[in-house]
């Protein structure tokens, strides 16, 4: 079994302005558990285009020096749809902890996304903790994400 992240490496994230609230609350989270982190926005609740957010720590977690990503919207759709059009990303929409966990062991997901408007702070919280300490069970699973890029 492969491990979790690296931790010494920060973890990326990022909102949109109907994810801001939750983000906000995500980073208590992380901070609490004295983990590094960057947040790529916003710094207010104003309306913004999740494109604009999502696209850096997608970014950002391709290029290694993020341990893994955490992207918030209204549904988590958006940020995964546009987090996922990277070609080493694998952003996970998650709604519970199961999910999480499964995104982890069997699509070894780095990127976290997370619908705010569906979720309560507690299963947020639950998610976040979830996805840092659960790894990729390879195996099988292994050649089916190595599939995923198409080629």
């Amino acid at each position: 079994m492969e491990t979790t992240f690296d931790l010494s490496k920060p973890i990326a994230i990022a909102s949109d302005h109907a994810g801001f609230e939750m983000k906000e609350f995500v980073i208590s989270f992380i901070e609490g558990k004295d983990l590094l982190f960057k947040d790529f926005g916003p710094a207010t609740d104003d309306a913004v285009d999740y494109p604009d957010f999502a696209h850096p720590v997608a970014q950002a977690v391709e290029s290694g020096y993020y341990a893994f990503g955490i992207l918030l919207c209204g549904s988590g759709n958006g940020v995964a749809i546009t987090a996922n059009k990277h070609p080493g990303i694998r952003a996970a929409l998650c709604w519970d902890d199961e999910i999480a966990a499964l995104a982890r062991k069997h699509n070894n997901a780095n990127i976290l996304c997370i619908p705010a408007r569906f979720v309560s702070e507690s299963t947020a919280e639950e998610m976040v903790a979830v996805f840092l300490n659960t790894a990729f069970e390879g195996g099988r699973h292994a050649s089916r994400v190595d599939k995923i890029s198409g080629s």
